[in-house]
């Protein structure tokens, strides 16, 4: 099952500073890792954002998303993120198995040379680069991302292979495009002013997404939800139509007994996707 999760450029709008600012990005990319998300999308909200848009939010959650054995070589040093030392750990499962654990562990490399005889360099996060064979018809230059399926550290015995890397992808890309997309699968726009979520709602919910094999979930930001953005009134969110706005099939309300008067974008994350995520 697919999962996009996608939040506004401006979900870092209330940050007092860039350090708070990165610690926030670090929580949301934990949700997107906790609950095995295949990809978190950035989408404008110039209108909301303060002094850190698109460009600083993609570049930590890039940063968040990359394994610690790659940060170096991938990122060097960059102005954004003078404070990625305070971002959470990911933990993506697939790239820290036990080393004693006999099944292959698949891990993210890099190509850090490309040499004869289709054979490439690559780090991925052993001792130092290992060189292993490009399988047939893979093309490989350096500098790309490859996955890796270790089965042995000593002697190193590993691979590379055509499967998706481990953990979620970041991009930025507009709601439009994002929602158009074939494999959206259900898409769910969350707000405090939605169909507030209950057991049979859930029932029917699952089902429906386990049918067409997945779902996008778009959040708000704080003090500026997904109404506000798309200059919709509660009444409108309440009236819709799936076929109105950018293409949401339905409206959520995912914490329907909300106590606080403002859900922070990471609060509501983990809290829509624990939900979201049951299986039957």
């Amino acid at each position: 099952m697919k999962l996009s999760v996608l939040v506004p450029s401006s979900l870092v709008r209330e940050a007092e500073d860039q350090r708070e600012a990165t610690r926030k990005l670090g929580y949301v990319a934990r949700a997107a890792a906790v609950f095995r998300a295949n990809e978190l999308v950035v989408f404008p909200d110039e209108d909301g954002e303060n002094k850190w848009g698109g460009e600083f939010v993609e570049t930590v959650l890039r940063y968040a998303a990359t394994p610690p054995y790659l940060r170096k070589e991938v990122w060097g040093k960059r102005d954004e993120l003078r404070y990625a030392g305070i971002l959470p750990p990911v933990l993506v499962a697939s790239t820290t198995a036990d080393d004693s654990d006999e099944s292959p562990a698949l891990r993210e490399g890099i190509v850090t040379e490309v040499g004869p005889d289709d054979r490439v360099r690559v780090n991925c996060g052993m001792q130092h680069p290992i060189s292993l064979f490009v399988p047939p018809g893979m093309d490989l230059t350096e500098g790309e991302r490859v996955a890796v399926r270790i089965s042995s550290r000593e002697p190193v015995r590993a691979r590379i292979v055509d499967e998706p890397l481990p953990g979620f992808d970041v991009s930025r890309m507009d709601l439009t495009e994002a929602l158009g997309r074939p494999d959206a699968g259900v898409r769910i726009a969350t707000s405090r002013y939605g169909e507030p979520l209950s057991v049979p709602t859930l029932g029917d919910l699952t089902a429906r997404i386990t049918d067409v094999g997945g779902m996008t979930v778009v959040f708000g930001s704080p003090g500026r939800g997904l109404p506000d953005m798309l200059g919709m009134s509660p009444e409108d969110v309440a009236d819709v139509e799936p076929s109105v706005g950018p293409g949401f099939d339905l409206w959520l309300n995912t914490i329907p007994r909300q106590g606080s008067e403002v859900v922070r974008t990471e609060e509501a994350m983990f809290a829509s996707l624990a939900s979201l995520t049951l299986t039957e």
